[in-house]
């Protein structure tokens, strides 16, 4: 019978948690070492790309200098606020609609 997650007789083999993996370190090195010994002719072969592929470059490699916007969300049981709490949301929120239209 297999041994069940979280018996208390601690880890069977493998890396000590927190210990990084060797071999992805070692890859990730020899890529980094690759792009930064090649970085003129990418710059030449990206610029031979046309505007679309060129666009279509640059958003695949954004994904890994800009962080992914995520979307937040709140819940708010307006029953329980107060008449004055209302008023503030009501005149936070019509505040910019208010200073857009007297331009």
């Amino acid at each position: 019978m297999a041994r069940q997650k979280n018996d208390g007789k601690g880890r069977i083999g493998g890396r000590a948690k927190g210990t990084p993996n060797k071999v992805s370190s070692t890859v990730k090195d020899w890529i980094s070492q690759l792009i930064d010994d090649n970085r003129v002719q990418i710059v030449k072969d990206i610029k031979k790309l046309s505007p679309k592929d060129r666009l279509q470059m640059f958003e695949k490699l954004m994904q890994y200098v800009v962080p992914k916007q995520q979307s937040v969300r709140a819940d708010i049981d307006l029953s329980k606020l107060s008449e004055t709490q209302l008023d503030l949301i009501v005149d936070e929120l019509t505040k910019y609609i208010n200073d857009e239209s007297e331009d």
